[in-house]
Order: structure tokens, then sequence, then C-alpha cells
């Protein structure tokens, strides 16, 4: 059984076709952070287990994983659509042994079409397949025991959990799988397909070097 970790709130637009995707064979675990809409009861209906939360991804994704009862974890945003294929490659990733010190992420790609998300993606998966550094709306599949070694998602990141957690398992332990998930380009309709990701790397960057999470969680919102 694979546990999938969904962090949500106020998603009641995305989340449907997001848990249209997963595998009724598995535990579904929505984290939410305080919802004012539907999410809530709409997870319920959709039958995934519910559990509150306070907001903040770290927080909301370590919860879900401490909860979790399967021994692999696959961490998804809720506006995050799994491939077709993803269980037969999930399952191709746990039979070999050695996948089980190893984390694995999907191909990005987006609900659009247009010029600007396709080069936004396709630099995405430039930066986690070099660098190794797959954001969290790639998903992450990894084995719980392994999770718990390397750490896991810390509670104090509301903000660049996913590069925490990645960076701490290693380029070298990171897999990715030859499937494409689809996310929501909303944030970058909304934002900018020049300007969202210009301040999506200078978030990256002062992360990096270490700036306060106050200037980068600024920055970012």
């Amino acid at each position: 059984m694979i546990s999938i970790v969904i962090p949500t709130k106020n998603a009641v637009e995305t989340l449907a076709a997001t848990l249209k995707t997963v595998s009724s064979d598995d535990e579904i675990v929505v984290v939410d952070g305080g919802s004012t809409d539907a999410t809530v009861t709409l997870a319920q209906q959709m039958g995934a287990a519910v559990i509150a939360s306070e907001p903040g991804r770290g927080r909301q994704l370590a919860l879900g994983a401490q909860k979790a009862k399967g021994p692999w974890l696959l961490f998804l945003h809720a506006d995050t659509r799994l491939p077709s294929d993803w269980r037969d490659l999930a399952e191709s990733f746990i039979a070999d042994p050695l996948n089980h010190k190893r984390a694995s992420y999907f191909w990005l790609g987006f609900d659009d079409r247009s010029k600007g998300a396709r080069r936004v993606a396709h630099w995405a998966n430039i930066r986690a397949h070099s660098f190794g550094l797959p954001y969290g709306d790639q998903g992450l599949l990894i084995h719980k025991d392994f999770y718990e070694e390397v750490g896991g998602f810390k509670a104090e990141h509301s903000l660049m959990e996913d590069v925490d957690l990645v960076r701490r398992i290693g380029p070298m332990r990171l897999k990715r799988l030859h499937a494409t998930v689809i996310t929501s380009a909303e944030k970058y309709r909304q934002g900018g397909w020049w300007a969202r990701p210009a301040r999506n790397l200078l978030c990256l960057g002062l992360y990096l070097i270490g700036a306060p999470k106050k200037w980068v969680e600024r920055l970012y919102q």
C-alpha cells in the first residue's frame, strides 16, 4: 500500500481532479490547514482520511507522514494530477530493493498549452534532473523508513519544505519516473509566465544562501 499525502487549504477547485487520478487501493491522507471552503467535505466524500492541522505545508506534510499507515509515501499537491500509468511506474520503482534508500519524482507539466507553460516546465525539469531539486508539484515517492532516516519534512518550513527535504536526500538518491504529472497553471496565469518563475528563482537563491525565512516568505507571497 502507498499512502498518498496531500496538504490542502481552500483547494476545492482542484482537489477532485487530483483525487480521481489516485488508486482506490491506496490510503489517501488529506491534511487540511484550515480551509473555509468545501475542501474537507469533498475529500471525505471521495474516500480520503482528513486530518486537521495548523496551516503551513511543512507542518501539514510532516503530520500526514506521521499518520500514514503505508510503508511507502507519495507526497502530492492538491492541484497536481497523476498520470494514468503512475501506479505501474511506482510499483516498478518499489520492486527494486535499492530504491528503498532512494526517492522518485515525475516530470512536470501544466494544464496550459501556452509557450510560457512549456518553457517553465522545461526549465523546471532541467532543474530537477541536473541539480537534484524537484519541487513538490512533481510529487515525491519515498519509503517511510528512508523518509524518517533523512529527517522528513520540517514543521517550521511553510515554504521551501520540498527543497529542504530533497537536499537532505541528495541528487544521487533521487530518481526520475518517466511520466508527467499535470499541475494547475493558475498561479502562473495570475503572476505571469516570466515574473512568477523569476520570483521563484530569487526565493530559491535567497533560501540557499541562508537568508531569513521571513524575507523569502514575504517575497514569495
